[in-house]
């Protein structure tokens, strides 16, 4: 694609999100998107649209119930086509991502063996392993921590395996870490784990999604949770749960409920009506993604290939641009910055969510090691915050063991510049002149 043409795509993925366009706000540049991204107008419509026409409860015989039930119906099946799961069953909605783990290990309790071992990842997002920590200390279970290569941060298939053993009930593992960019071989750790009969994988794909192509069935994992708040919809999350797995849950519905209705032995309350019935047109804004957004109406069921077309063909290569972006400079000033993560940009190792922190003044160190931080991390975004043009953040992003124990950098922790692909080179380019005027003046 030229570069004109990939202008005018951006241009016209650009015009689907209000909150970007919104008169005078187009001049500001959000590049905190792994925290939340901003919405789709369809998605806002919908969610409206059902609370002012069919806002009714679910499964009752009257006309709009059926409706509503219809719509939130289709949600649940949105779910399962973005993730390519075999069910809609497979598919539970939540609040949040955090929640449905803790469901997941409240479900997992009853049924866990004596001399059970879990196996938690030391660069996830706290919401993938929080539940889990708390779950084995309440049975006085052995919790191992993957940690992640010290020079590299990398996490080792092979520490994986001395890991593992016949004890083993349960590995949590991000997809793509929402500090490093770094995207995982979740299907060769998926290999590893099942070696061992009994052994399951949960892999958070909070951090991933907004940016790569998932097909659960093709990663051979056990449960895959995301938020779709991070998917440019609304603040709902799903967790998707091989069908075989819920043999070994127990249910944590009301008891009238029977344990094999499935999703709702994992959905208390059930899901959110308005925000589960706006999850099909974030695959119809997919569809029209992956044929160009092309002037012409589009139409037609949006499917699992169109989200894969729109990841591969279009998101992954401009997201590319604005990785090279960001980490290029950063590579041209090593006195400057240190960056954490892989300093490549490559669409296929990782996502353009950019993590480094300040080490101008400091001393030469020796190869393989960092250098000491010099400037908070805090200061620095403060003074990007003051131009009023750019929203980065600084802080450990609830991936607290990863930024406290392995990198040793404090609460204050790195700064992150965090792109998706409604973000623009220019507003990356923007972005780097001002990083370039405050850290000359330091």
């Amino acid at each position: 694609m030229s570069n004109s043409s990939e202008e005018t795509l951006v241009a016209a993925i650009r015009s689907r999100f209000p909150g970007i366009i919104d008169g005078e706000k187009e001049s500001f540049a959000y590049m905190d998107n792994a925290g939340g991204s901003q919405v789709l107008t369809t998605v806002a419509d919908r969610v409206r649209e059902y609370l002012l026409k069919t806002n009714v409860q679910l499964g009752a015989t009257y006309k709009t119930s059926k409706v509503s039930t219809h719509l939130t119906h289709l949600g649940v099946i949105a779910g399962q086509k973005f993730v390519n799961a075999a069910d809609i069953s497979e598919i539970v909605l939540g609040g949040s991502t955090t929640q449905l783990v803790e469901n997941l290990a409240r479900a997992m309790e009853p049924r866990i063996p004596a001399g059970a071992e879990f196996i938690i990842s030391e660069s996830d997002h706290e919401a993938n392993i929080g539940p889990i920590v708390r779950l084995a200390k309440r049975l006085g279970l052995t919790l191992k921590v993957w940690k992640v290569d010290r020079e590299t941060l990398e996490l080792d298939p092979e520490e994986l395996e001395r890991l593992m053993n016949e004890n083993t009930r349960l590995v949590c593992v991000t997809h793509c870490s929402n500090i490093l960019g770094t995207i995982n071989d979740v299907k060769r750790f998926s290999e590893i784990v099942h070696r061992y009969p009994g052994a399951e994988i949960c892999v958070d794909g909070v951090a991933l999604a907004p940016h790569r192509y998932v097909d659960v069935q093709e990663l051979g994992v056990d449960y895959y949770v995301f938020s779709w708040y991070k998917v440019y919809g609304p603040h709902i999350s799903q967790l998707y749960v091989r069908q075989k797995c819920y043999e070994r849950l127990s249910s944590i519905a009301h008891f009238f409920i029977p344990e094999d209705e499935h999703p709702y032995s994992l959905q208390p309350g059930g899901a959110n009506y308005e925000l589960a019935a706006s999850l099909p047109v974030i695959l119809e804004y997919f569809r029209d993604l992956s044929q160009g957004l092309t002037s012409s109406a589009v139409t037609g069921t949006p499917t699992n290939a169109d989200v894969k077309k729109a990841y591969n063909d279009v998101i992954a290569p401009h997201e590319e641009r604005l990785a090279q972006t960001v980490v290029s400079y950063l590579l041209s000033k090593p006195e400057w910055y240190e960056i954490v993560g892989r300093k490549e940009w490559s669409s296929d190792r990782r996502v353009p969510t950019v993590s480094f922190y300040i080490v101008k003044g400091a001393g030469a160190v020796h190869t393989g090691e960092r250098k000491a931080k010099t400037v908070k991390s805090e200061d620095l975004v403060l003074k990007v915050d003051s131009t009023e043009r750019y929203g980065i953040r600084w802080g450990h992003f609830y991936a607290y063991r990863l930024v406290n124990q392995a990198l040793n950098l404090g609460d204050d922790g790195i700064i992150r510049v965090s792109l998706v692909h409604y973000n623009t080179v220019e507003e990356v380019e923007g972005l780097v002149k001002v990083l370039d005027s405050i850290l000359s003046n330091l």
